[in-house]
């Protein structure tokens, strides 16, 4: 319980801060979806081959420079072993292309599942592929020890007001 109040506090901090950061920003909801776990016989031994993960978060996209945004993210998902998963990030993402972005995010996340249940902090890989209104976004969250067993790639949309 007290992992996730400090999840709850870091979702908070991230999406107060994020207005204040540029008013030429947009919002966005993302509607996370899927999961592919690279090991998929590790993942099913343990329990976290669960691959479609429904959940809402909220992202916060400025300009940095012309090819740079800063990128906040929070909200929360059903994760790969069945638990509910809150998330919190702040990154960056290059406009490698006019549509490819490339970057990461710092994540603060808080799961049953992962770290043993303890809230965690992570550098996460990220690409997204925009479209005016919609950007297709792709997460890879490597395998790290205690915290995340399988290698695993999440996918989810995100809808742009």
């Amino acid at each position: 319980m007290k992992e996730q109040s400090c999840a709850l506090k870091a979702i908070v901090f991230l999406l107060l801060l994020a207005p204040g950061v540029a008013g030429a920003g947009d919002w966005g909801i993302d509607v996370y979806g899927t999961s592919y776990h690279l090991e998929q016989t590790r993942a099913k031994e343990r329990r976290v081959d669960n691959q479609v993960n429904p959940g809402l978060g909220l992202r916060y996209r400025t300009p940095r420079s012309e090819s740079v945004d800063l990128i906040f993210d929070a909200g929360g998902y059903h994760d790969s072993g069945r638990h509910t998963a809150l998330y919190a990030g702040a990154g960056a993402a290059w406009h490698a292309t006019e549509r490819l972005r490339l970057g990461g995010v710092l994540a603060a996340f808080q799961s049953k599942t992962y770290n043993s249940g303890k809230m965690g902090i992570a550098p996460v890989p990220v690409a997204a592929y925009e479209w005016q209104t919609v950007s297709l976004n792709v997460a890879y969250f490597p395998r790290i020890g205690r915290f995340n067993d399988i290698n695993t790639f999440g996918f989810w949309i995100t809808v742009w007001r």
